[in-house]
């Protein structure tokens, strides 16, 4: 049983033990836009119309030659027809074709680069897919976020709260982290996007053959210049590089939904889940409403994690010229689950209840914004933060010893435990006091860059726009480079074969 398999089994068991519902935890196979078959074909497409620029084949040959390229090609893609995957098979079909002479389309070239060409094609495809599915999560993202700049709720730390946010200010965090992950695929991308075509079997070859023309014709942005590098150290690193990517991207991920799973320990959570496909229901315990989408995308972002593993682990310990890195299949299947990934979480923030009141009231309940009556005291009347910090802590105690929230606190009453403990006259008014404990005065009264006070709030969302519209503009010019690409292969191949409508 392969890695994969096994992860499968082990999720699907843990499942069954704790009644998690798995019916939208679907693992599909990786996308088949392209296959090995398409790119040898493009392989040979470039082949030969370069050796016959260079004039390491006559023209007319490499016309014959890419006529028997032709034919294979449409017959492979003739509806159940065989499409070998091993060029050696390509190349037999070529000469049933076209004779002994069409090998010479291998002229400078070997199964080498070319497996290693193949794997940056599926890679850069995968990748750009990708970033689509993550800008989508992140344009639903960041609507929620405008949607609730005013919503007060509490932040923890060492899993109690600690001060209050807004939840704008707080899914804006988990914005910035996303946008990070684009920033990585990008960088990726730019080191898959490079052409091995050309190395042959590590060391080239006496043919002058042109290396950037591959890489133009192929639709890539430049070489891997030494040719050992291109084979036999880079795939390992390329696969890896995406892999790495992804898993980063999946840790954040399983943050968000563990944070948000936490309020469900609670009778009445301020983040809950819509009734519907994303929550199942207990075969015994009616009122349960299990929160199986947050579940399952935790479960999806642990197979991103371990099939990060699996490629690593792939790729580890192996001599050069093992053909082990260049199978990009597990980055591949890897990144169809983060894909899956994305869009459950897309789903499940659109699908998000938030209770203004209740996440307010769970702020007033506690004592998060006493912090700042520490810093207020500083400002006010020069007292030293130690000191107005272990006032504040000896409020907290009293207010908790009583049953108190902040608010019914009697100001004689913090005035006199003011006094207690610092030998001073309380400094404070009774509405600064007040507003100092207000958790809107708190969050609005913040200055540092990155704050949640509005005007922070407010820049950061405009500046994550313009981030995922660059990203998305980004996408489109590769994309549309590489369909450009492919389409000025095919003219330049269908002028030398003499079939060009």
């Amino acid at each position: 049983m392969g890695n994969r398999g096994f992860i499968l089994v082990v999720s699907l068991v843990f499942c069954v033990l704790c009644g998690i519902a798995t019916a939208d935890l679907i693992f599909a196979d990786p996308p088949a836009k392209h296959d090995n078959f398409w790119t040898l074909g493009e392989m040979n497409k470039a082949s030969i119309i370069m050796l016959k620029e260079r004039g390491i084949i006559p023209k007319d040959l490499a016309a014959k030659i890419a006529r028997a390229i032709e034919q294979v090609n449409t017959a492979g893609n003739k509806p159940g027809a065989e499409r070998p995957s091993d060029y050696l098979r390509v190349e037999a079909a070529l000469a049933d074709v076209g004779g002994p002479e069409v090998s010479r389309v291998h002229s400078g070239r070997s199964r080498q680069d070319m497996m290693s060409v193949t794997q940056r094609m599926f890679l850069r495809e995968s990748l750009l897919d990708t970033v689509e599915h993550l800008n989508k999560m992140r344009e639903r993202l960041l609507v929620l976020a405008a949607n609730h700049r005013d919503t007060i709720i509490p932040a923890y730390t060492h899993g109690v709260q600690s001060q209050p946010t807004t939840l704008a200010h707080y899914l804006l965090a988990w914005v910035q982290s996303f946008d990070r992950d684009a920033e990585r695929f990008r960088q990726t991308y730019a080191r898959i996007n490079l052409s091995p075509m050309g190395a042959a079997a590590g060391v080239t070859s006496s043919f002058q053959i042109d290396r950037m023309r591959l890489a133009e014709l192929l639709g890539f942005e430049g070489i891997v210049e030494n040719s050992l590098d291109a084979n036999f150290l880079s795939p390992a690193q390329t696969n890896t590089d995406y892999a790495s990517d992804l898993a980063m991207s999946a840790l954040a991920i399983g943050m968000l939904a563990q944070d948000i799973h936490v309020q469900y320990h609670q009778p009445y959570p301020w983040f809950m889940l819509k009734e519907g496909p994303l929550t199942g229901i207990s075969s015994i315990m009616p009122q349960k409403r299990n929160p199986s989408a947050l579940e399952n995308v935790r479960m999806l972002a642990s197979h991103v994690i371990s099939g990060a593993h699996a490629t690593y682990i792939q790729a580890h310990n192996t001599t050069i010229g093992m053909n082990d890195d260049r199978s990009s299949l597990d980055a591949r299947t890897t990144a169809n689950d983060a894909q899956s990934m994305y869009d459950l979480l897309g789903k499940i923030l659109d699908g998000l209840i938030i209770d203004r009141e209740r996440a307010l009231a769970e702020v007033n309940a506690d004592y998060s914004t006493t912090s700042e009556l520490a810093d207020k005291l500083q400002q006010v009347a020069n007292v030293p933060f130690r000191t107005g910090h272990h006032f504040a802590s000896e409020l907290t105690n009293y207010g908790r010893a009583n049953k108190l929230k902040p608010d019914d606190i009697p100001y004689n009453e913090a005035a006199s435990i003011y006094q207690r403990e610092t030998g001073q006259v309380m400094p404070l008014t009774e509405k600064q006091f007040r507003d100092a404990l207000s958790a809107s005065h708190m969050i609005s009264a913040s200055k540092g860059i990155g704050g949640p006070q509005p005007s922070e709030v407010n820049r950061m969302l405009v500046n994550a726009r313009k981030r995922l519209g660059d990203d998305g503009d980004w996408i489109k010019k590769r994309k549309a480079k590489l369909l450009d690409a492919e389409a000025n292969l095919q003219r330049q191949f269908s002028d030398l074969a003499g079939t060009a409508q």
